[in-house]
């Protein structure tokens, strides 16, 4: 088969882009379709790949895409992809689903619908004001019917978890099948030296934007003077950095070197996680090395962490409560043994299987 890539964007790295790179290792040949690529925000990964951009891929618009984004859906349609393929997988928490084509199977991955378009209030907020969020809603309206009518042309749909399956089904009117994210277990694996190198601090590391609650983080570890590490960064590392009062919460830029970073996790007490996430890859990634996840318990998480086996979860995303989870966790003992292997069904040798089983699914029908 030959077979194309498509990607949103690729101006940052996170849970999506370790997606992609899955997909590369099972696809090598695969070009990769996407609005617009930053080698350098990238540090030169995906650079000796085929990529394929739309009229979007200017150097200001990639370090300030989010402005742009009343563009991306006809700048997706632009990618027209014709007859060259006969599988197209768009891998995409957005626009990528989108592109134009006129021969081949489509699949796509869905990592949550378009936020901006059916989560405004909670994704804009870093944008725009709240009542100037109301002024654009003309342009959420129009975001809106461009996604819903873009996610009926895929052949199958596939959601990163339940959670999203919902969503998709809400949004979409769209059955889709749960493909969980792949894990990489040659990275993220316990450490046969944590014993030794525990330090006794707590973690949190992802991209530094508003939903993800670093600054709750960071409120409650002001007050309980535990020593945390926060790994990242991202639009709203500077605002967090100032609300830093305690002499413990070590803010460290984002690792690139995957070996230190599993080597930070596996040294930590627990890994917080304070976000509702459609999935959440940093807490699969931490169970996967064996540390139990501090989780508000909604979203992806939920389908991640067992409570008391694997980790704990909070109600409210407030200091006060995840202070009580995190001072009940220091209480218990955690096999962290077995909150390896309750990661296993988040490896990539499974994601890849189960894959390649959808696809074989969709040959009889192009017979």
């Amino acid at each position: 088969m030959k077979v194309a890539l498509v990607h949103d964007y690729l101006n940052q790295f996170g849970g999506a882009e370790r997606v992609l790179e899955t997909l590369l290792e099972i696809f090598p040949e695969a070009p990769i379709y996407t609005l617009f690529y930053d080698q350098e925000l990238l540090n030169g990964r995906f650079r000796d790949r085929t990529i394929k951009t739309s009229f979007l891929d200017k150097p200001f618009i990639r370090r300030h895409h989010r402005f742009f984004i009343p563009l991306m859906p006809k700048a997706a349609e632009n990618l027209n992809l014709n007859e060259e393929y006969d599988l197209i997988i768009s891998d995409s928490a957005g626009f990528g689903k989108g592109v134009s084509y006129k021969k081949g199977a489509h699949i796509a991955y869905l990592h949550t619908p378009l936020r901006y378009a059916w989560e405004p209030e909670l994704y804009l907020e870093t944008l725009f004001p709240k009542p100037l969020i109301k002024l654009v809603s003309p342009i959420i309206q129009y975001l809106r019917r461009w996604d819903k009518a873009a996610a009926q042309k895929p052949d199958i749909v596939l959601a990163n978890s339940k959670f999203t399956a919902q969503k998709i089904k809400s949004f979409y009117e769209r059955d889709a099948e749960v493909l969980y994210p792949p894990v990489d277990t040659e990275v993220f694996f316990p450490d046969k030296k944590r014993k030794k190198n525990r330090q006794n601090y707590f973690l949190a590391f992802g991209r530094i934007v508003h939903f993800k609650r670093f600054d709750l983080i960071v409120e409650t570890f002001n007050e309980l003077e535990l020593p945390i590490k926060i790994i990242g960064s991202g639009p709203e590392e500077e605002s967090v950095k100032r609300l830093i009062r305690s002499r413990h919460i070590e803010m460290i830029p984002e690792i690139k070197d995957e070996s230190r970073l599993r080597e930070i996790i596996n040294g930590a007490e627990a890994v917080i996680f304070p976000q509702i996430e459609d999935f959440g890859l940093v807490a699969a990634e931490s169970i996967a090395c064996g540390t139990p996840v501090i989780a508000y318990g909604k979203g992806g998480a939920l389908e991640i962490i067992q409570e008391g086996k694997t980790g704990l979860f909070f109600e409210k995303q407030t200091p006060e409560d995840l202070a009580a989870v995190i001072s009940k966790f220091m209480k218990m003992e955690f096999k962290r043994d077995k909150i390896t292997e309750s990661a296993k069904k988040f490896s990539k040798e499974s994601f890849t299987k189960n894959l390649k089983r959808i696809i074989d699914s969709l040959r009889p029908c192009r017979a």
